[in-house]
């Protein structure tokens, strides 16, 4: 094995998300953006196959129509070599049609790879579904929803979670996979890392870069509204005249709203 693409998110921060009490739209100006969690997971996988490997080149691929160096950097202080970033606002209402359509091309013009690595989904629009439409499109096998991954010969092997069980799948690279946040627990770069991070190139594409046409970007899907949920409070308040009275009422009342089980 020689290299390793690793599909990066920069994504809002929800954790850090609020919604307007009126309209119920979230309020997305401003707010912090990160690597997705997924996709940090995915990162994690590959340094450590690279760590366990060596001789292996960790390469990062964005999409994005804002500045997201920030996040590129932290991807490259975690341990990747090279950053690649698709920069332009063409991309801006691309959907994951278009998104697959852009890392295809990006891929295509990296040149050879042994495996991808992704993220099951990201952590705002959580789709899910740009993994499998890459691999579709760069003609790859696919092993979805990974919780352990291994390394041998030509050859990758993944530990599956199902909803009720779970299958080892065995699949010849090039290859890609899509991890779950099962798989690993993301390290947290030191001081020495970051510092090295900076010294590590970062490459700008444009879409005139990629030759894309217009047809590739153009959105399959249209997202109506996304409206936080209503949040009303009861205002039941219940009182006794002592703590084993409140608390068999307090009981009851949880038991009659479904919240716990008898």
């Amino acid at each position: 094995m020689k290299r390793i693409l690793v599909c990066l998110k920069q994504a809002v921060d929800v954790s850090q998300l609020k919604a307007d009490p009126a309209t119920r739209q979230l309020v997305t100006a401003g707010a912090a953006k990160k690597i997705s969690d997924f996709d940090k997971n995915a990162l994690e996988e590959a340094i450590r196959i690279k760590e366990k490997l060596g001789g292996v080149e960790v390469l990062t691929l964005t999409v994005s129509s804002e500045d997201a160096r920030a996040v590129l950097r932290e991807g490259l202080a975690i341990g990747a070599d090279k950053a690649y970033l698709l920069n332009d606002p063409g991309v801006q209402s691309v959907d994951t049609w278009g998104t697959a359509n852009v890392l295809a091309e990006m891929i295509k013009k990296i040149g050879e790879f042994d495996l991808i690595l992704c993220g099951e989904a990201s952590l705002d629009s959580f789709s899910g579904l740009v993994g499998s439409r890459l691999s579709e499109l760069l003609n790859l096998p696919q092993i979805s929803s990974a919780r352990k991954v291994t390394v041998e010969g030509n050859a990758v092997i993944a530990e599956r979670s199902l909803e009720d069980a779970s299958e080892t799948v065995r699949a010849k690279m090039p290859a890609l996979i899509s991890v779950t946040r099962e798989i690993n627990q993301p390290r947290i770069p030191s001081l020495m890392m970051i510092m090295k991070a900076s010294k590590k190139e970062i490459v700008n594409w444009s879409l005139k870069d990629l030759n894309l046409p217009a047809e590739k970007l153009a959105p399959k899907t249209e997202v109506l509204e996304a409206l936080a949920p209503k949040m009303e409070r009861k205002k039941i308040k219940i009182t006794g005249e002592s703590v084993q009275e409140i608390a068999e009422k307090l009981a009851r009342a949880l038991i009659q709203e479904g919240v716990v089980g008898r």
